[in-house]
């Protein structure tokens, strides 16, 4: 026989105002999400790294500079501003993953460049050693706006150290990567090469830090990847008339990831 809430509990009920029922949705929507989001980071952190390079003879021989993380076996995928053009071959300069190793030092893998997509920002390198859990991939067409995301990464690497943290997110748009301007005087020479090739971004409601370039945005719930965090080359195209704009941040589609790597004969 079905339970019935007790009187004082239905009087109580029905004496809500209506603004509050409605939020009670919306509140329980955001507590799953809360909930979930812990056990689905720690899963994260394990296929997330940091990129950057290494030089013995240099006074501070580790440099990383942003953040990736593993899409197959021993390898990384990135943002291809974050790996230097030219590396000091003389000096045996190369590029390198980083991570936290269990004894709380920082483990160094030397890695190569495999592909690079400058259109997009993306990079895939190979690194050397053991591989490293690798993250599921999700699909463009899949992802919608007001759905709640997440991204991991080390940002302020050069300043906090190797100490990954997590952001929640809300998708709020799939925009395209040049916005409208008011007259052609307001057209830089990247907002035409955007316009030329055009592709839509994901637009999220939190704040990527220096360090964060790189870093995977996935969902809450099943950690498939769905984009990768790339503020500062979107912003030059996107908010070069825009002052100060604060808690945006953008991402690459997830599907220009498998594209790139499709491309290198990885699955």
């Amino acid at each position: 026989m079905p339970s019935v809430a007790p009187f004082s509990s239905r009087r109580a009920f029905a004496a809500m105002p209506l603004a509050a029922l409605l939020l009670c949705p919306l509140l329980l929507i955001a507590g799953n999400a809360a909930a979930d989001l812990p056990t689905t980071a720690s899963r994260m952190k394990r296929s997330v790294v940091a990129v950057g390079t290494y030089m013995a003879v240099r006074a501070t021989q580790k440099q990383p500079r942003g953040t990736g993380f593993v899409v197959a076996p021993n390898h990384v995928v990135t943002n291809a501003h974050v790996v230097p053009r030219k590396l000091d071959e003389g000096r045996r300069e190369t590029v390198a993953v980083y991570r936290p190793s269990a004894e709380g030092r920082t483990e160094m893998r030397p890695a190569k460049l495999v592909a690079a997509d400058r259109e997009h920002d993306l990079a895939l390198l190979r690194f050397e050693g053991g591989a490293l859990p690798a993250v599921s991939l999700g699909r463009t067409a899949d992802i919608r706006e007001g759905q709640w995301a997440a991204f991991t990464g080390y940002p302020l690497v050069g300043a906090l150290g190797l100490y990954s943290a997590t952001h929640r997110a809300v998708v709020a748009a799939l925009a395209p990567i040049a916005a409208p301007v008011g007259s052609g005087r307001e057209l830089t020479p990247e907002m035409i090469k955007r316009l030329s090739a055009p592709f839509k971004i994901l637009q999220l409601d939190a704040t990527a830090y220096p360090g964060n370039s790189g870093s995977p945005v996935y969902d809450v719930d099943t950690g498939r990847v769905i984009g990768v965090i790339n503020s500062v080359y979107v912003k030059r195209t996107r908010e070069s008339a825009i002052k100060d704009p604060s808690g945006i941040s953008y991402a690459i589609p997830v599907d220009f990831v498998r594209e790139l790597m499709s491309k290198a004969g990885l699955r």
